[in-house]
């Protein structure tokens, strides 16, 4: 028997109103900052995520599913949403546009990673980017749009955890100090960890193990190795967040998981779960479109898991507008009446009135129970005398009272009731 493949799951019509519900908050707050939504397609050449996430990174070496097409191209499914919209903004001329320009996407994204709550290996992102622009106070507005996203879902009992990881020009000079720090103490961290020294310093920071964490915790702070310039840029963004009144703790450890990083990072954690369970996050990337072969252009961006939003949903209890449905059911009873329950169903439809009819011969208790486990207000049987004097029974599902109406003008009686639900 088939089974969905393992790290991915169906989501059924019970959980849908979960997903619609986000949704509509994503493309509401998009909309209330000015963003456009951007569609890419779901794999795109394997190059382009092992140019701008990075070869040491984990997503590139253990986690993309990368394959040949029949033309011997080498692509991959999309492990993450900032890379194909950088490569949209170069493609697509967005340079010539007034800057910063704003996109926002909601896509599925593929990572080979051990399967566990809120972390598939097909996973859905809202993200967005802004690109064009450099100053803090685009990414305080960044961090403000999350923060408000999250606030509008209903999601409380969260934290902003924030760091700067410098830039080129002050970024090497932390990662020598780093790489002198950690030469005394290889034989304390994890295998992972060991590699990390030459290949990719700054994942020392991120690693979960315990006694990995233990020495990182004593590690030398990136903001103590700040250039002048991204100093300033720090605490103008501090200086931001204050005035928007966004509380933020400063987390030294904090480098989120891929090279392309530059200055400001930043994350949205649930205070009950720490940091594995981080539902957000995002940061500057000022060089990564020169490093795809653009003109440098500074970024930031954001992207949160959806899985991880309704989980929080559902543990917090937070309700949900439930997916409308049909309110009407048309039964029948009785000889030339079905091919009518089929017209009349079609008419309420025409109508925009959600409406249902019976398919198979039953007897009419057992349409009516068939309505009423579809949670319908009303049922509108058509026996054979209705039939011949051009009337309905109208039936009210709660009361079980039901009145004899004319089949004419039927769609305007059930939408003054429907109205006074």
């Amino acid at each position: 028997m088939y089974q969905a493949p393992r790290g991915t799951v169906d989501i059924l019509p019970e959980d849908e109103p979960y997903w619609r519900y986000v949704r509509e908050k994503a493309e509401r707050i998009a909309a209330l900052y000015g963003y456009g939504q951007l569609e890419t397609p779901v794999f795109e050449d394997a190059s382009l995520f092992q140019r701008s996430v990075g070869v040491g990174t984990d997503i590139v070496e253990k986690e993309m599913y990368i394959f040949k097409d029949l033309g011997g191209n080498e692509l991959a499914l999309r492990p993450e949403g900032t890379a194909p919209v950088c490569r949209a903004y170069l493609e697509h001329g967005m340079p010539s546009l007034p800057q910063p320009v704003k996109l926002y996407y909601i896509v599925s994204v593929f990572r080979y990673e051990r399967p566990q709550a809120g972390r598939l290996r097909e996973h859905h992102q809202f993200g967005y980017e802004a690109i064009g622009e450099g100053d803090a106070s685009l990414d305080a507005e960044v961090i403000d749009m999350a923060w408000r996203f999250y606030q509008s879902l209903g999601i409380t009992e969260l934290t902003l955890q924030l760091n700067s990881i410098g830039c080129s020009a002050c970024r090497p000079t932390y990662i020598d100090v780093l790489k002198k720090y950690y030469a005394g103490k290889v034989d304390e961290l994890c295998a992972d960890c060991k590699v990390r020294i030459e290949r990719n310093p700054l994942r020392l920071l991120d690693c979960k193990q315990p006694a990995c964490q233990k020495v990182a915790d004593a590690a030398p702070k990136s903001t103590d190795f700040l250039c002048p310039e991204c100093a300033a840029h720090f605490n103008d963004l501090k200086k931001y967040l204050g005035i928007l009144g966004i509380p933020f703790s400063i987390n030294s450890r904090l480098v989120r998981g891929l090279d392309y990083y530059t200055r400001t990072v930043f994350e949205v954690q649930p205070l009950v779960e720490g940091g594995q369970s981080t539902i957000g996050g995002g940061g500057r990337y000022d060089n990564l479109l020169a490093e795809l072969g653009g003109k440098p252009a500074p970024a930031i961006g954001f992207a949160t898991g959806i899985e991880r939003i309704i989980l929080n949903l559902k543990r917090q209890g937070i309700p949900v507008p439930p997916v409308s449905h049909p309110e009407i059911f048309v039964a029948n009873i009785g000889a030339g009446t079905k091919d009518e329950a089929v017209k009349l169903a079609a008419a309420l439809r025409k109508n925009n009135i959600g409406a249902l009819a019976a398919t198979e011969e039953r007897s009419l208790r057992a349409q009516l129970r068939r309505a009423n486990s579809l949670g319908v207000r009303f049922a509108l049987i058509i026996g054979e005398d209705e039939f011949k004097n051009g009337t309905v029974v109208l039936r009210d599902m709660a009361s079980a009272g039901q009145e004899s109406v004319p089949l004419k003008g039927i769609e305007g009686v059930l939408k003054n009731r429907l109205s006074f639900k």
